[in-house]
């Protein structure tokens, strides 16, 4: 609204637990209203876009997805946020469900670089599991 968004054209849905439940709940929402978007703005972590828009293609292919997220380095988010093992945390989780939540069919597969595979096995085996969810649930 401080950017000029008019009140009226803001909606919120309340009810999602995670970002398939909010891109379903919100399309269904909007179409309750009539509304069907052909582009959608996602706005999440930085670390999150790419799981956001993996998520949305896969549930919501026909819209054109763009992902957004506050505009700052890693140290000022992470500044921000204050709890710098939380954020890792959350972060190995976000590695992990690319490629989980493809394989269990709630996003489109992206390719995880090597490096970044890596990285992610390294924090995993530093006890950066908090937000690792079962591979075989």
């Amino acid at each position: 609204m401080a950017e000029g968004v008019p009140d009226e054209a803001i909606r919120v849905e309340p009810a999602a637990r995670n970002t398939g439940e909010n891109l379903t709940l919100t399309r269904e929402l909007l179409a309750a209203e009539g509304i069907v978007p052909k582009s959608v703005m996602l706005v999440s972590r930085p670390y999150q876009e790419r799981r956001a828009f993996a998520t949305c293609r896969k549930l919501w292919p026909e819209v054109e997805v763009v992902c957004t997220s506050q505009q700052v380095d890693l140290d000022t988010h992470a500044a921000g946020i204050g709890d710098i093992p939380r954020m890792i945390n959350v972060m190995v989780g976000d590695t992990q469900r690319i490629r989980l939540h493809a394989a269990r069919g709630y996003a489109i597969p992206q390719d995880i670089p090597d490096d970044v595979q890596a990285a992610y096995e390294r924090l995993v085996s530093a006890g950066y599991t908090e937000h690792v969810i079962p591979e075989n649930a």
